[in-house]
């Protein structure tokens, strides 16, 4: 039987999903745009005005990078909290319905009670595929598991 057929162990909870080979990329560079600008806006000869403007530049270009670096989804006792770049939501574990990671589908989609359909940046599958395959297994467990039953509803 191969690795990717059998069911996933339930994490402990609470665990925390996130790229994390794409945030250390993201967050590195963030941090090589910053220092190259700072280190050209110091050694060019410019004015302070010019100097501060790539400075708060190259600062804004890092602000970038660090947010798209920050996405995660955070499974607990309570229900699942989705961190996504412009910000964040906290569904409880009845508000899932299902968790979704189609082939082609650039991060896992959360399908809600209400109709409606979450993207869950936290798990994505562009750097590691294997790991964010694995990890919406889990996440799926957890959800079928921690999720009251409402038999008028079957997951999916």
């Amino acid at each position: 039987m191969s690795e990717l057929s059998q069911p996933p162990a339930q994490p402990a909870l609470p665990v925390t999903f996130r790229p994390e080979r794409t945030r250390v990329i993201l967050l590195t560079a963030g941090l090589a745009i910053f220092v190259v600008v700072a280190a050209v806006a110091l050694l060019l000869d410019m004015g302070p005005g010019e100097r501060l403007t790539f400075i708060v530049t190259g600062a804004l270009m890092a602000w970038v990078l660090a947010r798209l670096g920050r996405v995660k989804v955070v499974a607990e006792e309570s229900g699942v909290t989705v961190v996504n770049i412009a910000g964040s939501r906290k569904l409880a574990w009845a508000e899932i319905v299902g968790v979704n990671l189609r082939p082609g589908d650039p991060w896992v989609f959360l399908d809600l009670s209400d109709g409606t359909s979450l993207a869950a940046l936290g798990i994505q599958p562009g750097v590691a595929k294997q790991r964010a395959i694995a990890d919406a297994r889990s996440l799926r467990t957890l959800v079928e598991q921690q999720a009251p039953r409402d038999p008028e509803f079957p997951r999916s």
